[in-house]
């Protein structure tokens, strides 16, 4: 990581010293939004929102770079991050880059929109832009073994969908409803967002791309990488920092057990938030 220098320092050094490298914010966005597991949570606005607070408000700043690895998930968790996105971009007059990794589809495609310049690598998977709901239904089988399904609601549309008793066509068309209004929304802001959309291909399918298709489609403004890309932009001594992830590995969550300050294994918080920089550094490719 480059070294830091003191503003009140620079003024004492020698003019080629004084200069300072535009700075890029790295924020990484990785996994699956809204779901959680024992091991790692998904993305939600509470995991990324300390992140991207201290992206936005790093000093020197010239633009944010999000690295977005996500196959999607939560439609209301992908649209809260982009709003905030996109609040802290105008708020602080930010301009931020998506870099697209294996994928950015569906939430994780509304999230990359929040960017003013969406970059993905050839063979990226790009879009999916549609709303689905899927389940399964045990009707027949609690029927076989000799189970009655017993359900008491007040409203009619209480136990709407449930997977117990046969499908109602009243339920599967209110489902629809409320996938289309979910639907208009995304499709809605991809259109703001990107307005170089291949105006005759329909884009919102529910169907993904590569990345070099979706540069054709204008999904996605270039190919390249993070490194590559912001090095021909703003310099060869552009100065990435990495702001490390609000979750932390799970091995960092296990030895911080034993309390704020000081780990179960005796080492200092300090050391592991060290570490796992390191280790996104190294996820990164830097």
């Amino acid at each position: 990581m480059p070294l830091t220098i003191p503003t009140w320092m620079r003024r004492l050094l020698p003019r080629r010293f004084r200069e300072t490298p535009p700075r890029v914010a790295v924020v990484r966005l990785s996994g699956a939004i809204g779901a959680v597991s024992p091991i790692r949570a998904g993305l939600s606005i509470g995991t990324v929102a300390p992140s991207l607070e201290r992206a936005f408000t790093m000093s020197g700043l010239s633009a944010v770079a999000l690295v977005i690895n996500s196959p999607g998930g939560s439609p209301v968790q992908s649209h809260l991050i982009y709003q905030r996105i996109r609040a802290l971009a105008a708020e602080k007059e930010i301009k931020v880059f998506a870099f697209v990794e294996d994928a950015a589809a569906s939430g994780g495609y509304m999230i990359a929109c929040a960017a003013d310049e969406i970059v993905a690598d050839p063979a990226s998977l790009v879009g999916s832009i549609g709303v689905v709901s899927a389940g399964f239904g045990f009707d027949r089988l609690i029927e076989r073994i000799g189970i009655e399904r017993r359900v008491h609601t007040q409203g009619e549309a209480k136990a709407m969908l449930d997977p117990f008793r046969p499908e109602n066509p009243q339920d599967i068309a209110r489902l629809k409803e409320i996938q289309a209004d979910v639907q208009a929304l995304f499709s809605g802001l991809v259109r703001e967002r990107r307005p170089t959309l291949d105006a005759s291909r329909d884009l919102f399918t529910g169907a993904v791309w590569t990345g070099r298709q979706a540069l054709n489609l204008g999904l996605v403004d270039a190919l390249g990488d993070l490194r590559g890309t912001l090095r021909a932009r703003y310099g060869e001594k552009v100065d990435l920092r990495l702001v490390a992830e609000n979750r932390g590995s799970w091995l960092a969550r296990l030895l911080r057990r034993a309390g704020p300050g000081q780990t179960a294994a005796g080492l200092p918080d300090a050391l592991i938030a060290a570490v796992e920089e390191r280790a996104a550094w190294a996820r990164l490719g830097l």
